[in-house]
Parts: C-alpha cells; sequence; structure tokens
C-alpha cells in the first residue's frame, strides 16, 4: 500500500497582515507546519491556528525559522550550531505552549526557508536542530528535505524522520531543490507536478532538471495554499492520489 502526508506551511500572517488561505487549506491536509513567530506569525495567530487544526482532526508541526520577519526567513544567515540550536528550541517552544494548552499533541519539526536550506546542506547545523529536537522531545518526527543532511543528522541520532518532497520545485541531480532564481526552478503545469509526485510516491523517482532520474523518498508532500491557483491544485492532487490508490494521512502512520 502507498501512503503519503500532505503537509502545508501555515499560520503566517503577522499582526494585521494576512497571509495564506489558511482556513481553505486546513481541512485539505494532514499536517500543518506552525511558524513559530521568527520568520512569521505573531501569538495571536499562533493560537488560533492551533485551534483551526484540532478543529479539523489534522496534526501539528513547529516550523521554525531564522530571525527574519522582515525576509520571511527566505534571507540566508551565518549562525553557528550553538545558535541554530538556541533558536530552534526557542520556537518549538512557543509553539507547543499553545499546543498543550488547547490539548494538542505536537507531531513534528519542519525548519523554514532559509533555515531549512541551509540545513539540508549543513551536517553540523542539522545537529545541533535535532539536538534540541530530541532534548526537548525525542518522539517529534524532523521533516525534511528526501536526501539532505539534516535527514542524515536526525538518524543518526535515533530520530524519526519524515522525507519531504515538493510538487511545484526542480531538482538537482544531487536531490537539493534548484534556486529559484534560476530558471526552469519552479513546476508551473499542474498535470506534469502531479504526475512527477505520483511517481515520487510509486516508483520512488525523479527527473532531475538535467533530466536524469534520481531516488527520492516521498513520505510528505509539501502543498501550497496561498493562492486561489494553488488550493485548486490541492484538492488536485488529493483526487489524483485517490486515483492512483495513494492512500493520503498524517506522518506518525508513515514513520
Amino acid at each position: 500500500m502507498y501512503r503519503v502526508d500532505l503537509n502545508s506551511d501555515l499560520g503566517e500572517s503577522f499582526g494585521r497582515y494576512t497571509l495564506g488561505m489558511d482556513d481553505k487549506i486546513i481541512p485539505l491536509i494532514t499536517s500543518a507546519n506552525v511558524a513559530c513567530g521568527y520568520h512569521a506569525s505573531d501569538p495571536v495567530v499562533m493560537q488560533n491556528t492551533i485551534a483551526r487544526a484540532k478543529e479539523a482532526g489534522i496534526r501539528v508541526g513547529a516550523h521554525p525559522g531564522f530571525p527574519d520577519l522582515m525576509g520571511f526567513g527566505r534571507r540566508n544567515m551565518n549562525i553557528t550550531p550553538a545558535e541554530a540550536k538556541a533558536y530552534t528550541l526557542y520556537q518549538i517552544g512557543a509553539l507547543s505552549a499553545f499546543c498543550t494548552a488547547q490539548g494538542v499533541a505536537m507531531q513534528h519539526v519542519k525548519p523554514h526557508g532559509a533555515f531549512y536550506n541551509t540545513a539540508a546542506k549543513d551536517y553540523n547545523l542539522s545537529k545541533a536542530i535535532c539536538e534540541a529536537i530530541y532534548e526537548f522531545d525525542k518522539n517529534l518526527i524532523v521533516m525534511g528535505l528526501c536526501g539532505g543532511e539534516l535527514c542524515r543528522a536526525a538518524q543518526d541520532m535515533g530520530l524519526r524522520t519524515a522525507m519531504e518532497v515538493f510538487a511545484d520545485r526542480a531538482y538537482e541531480e544531487d536531490g537539493t531543490l534548484v534556486d529559484r532564481r534560476k530558471e526552469g526552478s519552479m513546476v508551473t503545469d499542474e498535470e506534469v507536478a502531479i504526475a512527477r509526485v505520483i511517481r515520487m510516491v510509486k516508483e520512488q523517482k525523479v527527473t532531475a532538471i538535467t533530466g536524469k532520474d534520481i531516488p527520492i523518498r516521498a513520505d510528505s508532500v509539501c502543498v501550497h495554499g496561498d493562492g486561489v491557483k494553488a488550493l485548486a491544485f490541492v484538492e488536485k492532487i488529493r483526487k489524483a492520489f485517490q486515483d492512483e490508490g495513494i492512500e493520503i494521512c498524517s506522518l506518525d502512520k508513515i514513520c
């Protein structure tokens, strides 16, 4: 049987500024990555996002990022492993308070943006992130780029690991995502994107931007909900999975 999780980055509004379509995307996914206040979100948004996820019966994870509200956590920062560990622990702790208050169990941790991409390539940074997760709760699942250093560090530490893939992103031959600034980094054809993801799940392969097939493991598929077209895409990918006999379920049933 084929199984896969659908995750989305949520709770990224801030103050009077609204980002995304959380209320519409939450019923369509199985795992929510909730921003923890560094790259986006605030206490009220965090509280409301947890409440929505609880009502919909989906699982919740922390989505820690670089302390970069203005750049939405997508700008690189030169931080030490010790800082990465402290930043991760601080943000997990913040979200955990809202989870505990509402009786919601945290399922996973997935870094955001530049923090995620840096961790995918930097083992020492990833090890520090995993140390924070392990010391906070060794039962949490670490979600990271398939084949990346974060997943390797998590496995070395004995943490449960979820390999994440992207429907709308192109891959380099080494398994990393093609830089957004490069031509062809985004897969814009919905049918192509869905066919690619189905192949990732069933055949554990994806065609890199060079045309070469590379191995990949899809425990969770990242989908976006910050636009009407994106919302329609999530609905289409759910139907395609159903048609292909792929069960959509939360990470704790996969990892």
